[in-house]
Order: structure tokens, then sequence, then C-alpha cells
């Protein structure tokens, strides 16, 4: 959980991006410009982390709320803890059939997302899980993934508000959450490889190295469906998340 992080060192228009799990209909959704209000990630980023940024380094926290969302989730997890370290970034790694993907988390910009990331993480959520759905076109290139579902509406059973700005852009290498609406995050999220227009709705809670943007541009070679009717649809060849490794 992200005590870890804490103790040990975290649809709709032609173009839309959409992630399910936590809004009314059950999906969480992530949009491009173009799109009305519903779900839809250039900066290369290290997954190493400095041991004078981390947050366990600096001690500073901030309360959290992650309520119930109604609906049963899929895998038996507990709700992060209220307590978030603030300051600092974490490494995590994503291990896919097709590669490593490695993050840096940034908890300074959005320690809840970063705290329930992690917590996650640390629970196996999303050990052994799809990501259901890629979109790789002109203005918008997303790997979409955490529902262990499969179907874009399975989620960890609580929601918890968005942590924006208003100034967020999606560049490839943007590690972002997936909603169904303000403050409707919960496991899902999406990695953008390549420079996506998106409205900044979705928050941004880390980056991708280069490494794992050669992985998802691995998986974007192998093409999708085309049936997502927000854009992309799901990947011709399966794409699991072997594990997620925070540190």
């Amino acid at each position: 959980m992200l005590k870890r992080l804490a103790t040990v060192a975290a649809c709709l228009s032609v173009l839309a991006l959409s992630a399910c799990g936590n809004e009314a209909d059950g999906k969480d959704t992530a949009s491009d410009p173009a799109a009305s209000e519903t779900t839809s990630e250039s900066t290369d980023a290290s997954p190493e982390e400095s041991p004078d940024e981390s947050p366990e380094a600096s001690g500073a926290t901030t309360t959290c709320d992650y309520p119930e969302d109604g609906q049963e989730p899929a895998r038996d997890v507990d709700a992060p803890d209220a307590e978030a370290p603030s300051e600092g970034t974490a490494s995590a790694t994503i291990t896919t059939n097709f590669g490593d993907i490695g993050l840096t988390l940034d908890a300074a910009t959005a320690p809840c997302t970063v705290h329930s990331f992690v917590s996650l993480a640390e629970q196996g959520f999303y050990d052994d899980t799809p990501c259901p759905r890629i979109g790789d076109q002109e203005g918008f290139g997303i790997l979409q993934c955490g529902d262990p579902t499969g179907t874009g509406s399975g989620g960890a059973g609580y929601s918890f508000a968005d942590e924006l700005s208003g100034d967020e852009t999606y560049p490839a290498g943007t590690l972002a959450m997936a909603n169904a609406g303000p403050d409707t995050n919960g496991s899902q999220f999406f990695l953008v490889f390549r420079d996506s227009q998106f409205p900044p709705n979705y928050t941004v809670f880390g980056t991708i190295d280069e490494a794992g943007l050669e992985t998802i541009d691995a998986i974007a070679a192998e093409g999708n469906d085309g049936a997502h009717p927000a854009g992309g649809g799901a990947p011709n060849k399966d794409v699991t998340i072997e594990k997620v490794t925070v540190g």
C-alpha cells in the first residue's frame, strides 16, 4: 500500500478516450478536445528514484478520501489509508507480455492518485490483468489499463477526487487517470505514447520512460480492432500486465 511509499520510498466524439469503472453506468471515460465530457496522456522519464526526492525523505503528507463508489470491486482489495506522501517521486515498473514499462510516479503533483496506484499495485490488483484498449491515430495515442475484468467497467470499489491544475497536457510519455467525469477516479489509467490532444480533465500522476514507450509502440504496431465507439479498440494481440512493482 501507500504505507510502503511512505515508509519505503509510489465517449462522444471522433477520438474520445474512455476507461471504465466508477461512473453511474459503470464506465470511466476520457475524451479528446473534439469530445464532450467523458474519459481519455511528452515527457520522457526515468524510473529511477532519487533518495532526496522520495516521499519518505521529506516525510510530508496530505489527507486523501477514498469513499466506496457503489460498485462491486473487480478484485477484493482495501482502500488506501487516508494519509498519503505529498512530496517526491517513486519508481514503478509495469511488467507486460510485451516487455517492461518503467514509470516515475509524482507524489508532489498527485499524492492521492499515486497513493492509490501504489496501494493497488502492492495488493496485486493489477497482476495478471488485460489492457483492453489501445488508440493509435493522429492526436490520439493511448494504452488503457487498470480493469481486471477487461471489460472497461471494472474498478477497485472506491473513488477519489481529481488532482488538477487546469494546465494539464498529454504529450507522449504521460501517465494519467481515466475517469467518468469530475472526481470519479478509480483503478483505471492510461499511458500516452503519442502526443494526445485531450482537455485538462485527467489527473497526470507520472511519466513513462523511453524503454516503456518502445514497449507500447510494439503493442500499437500489432494494431487494434477499431471497435471502441470512442476511438481505437481492443489490441489485435492480447496485452497482459503480469505484475506492477513499486520501488
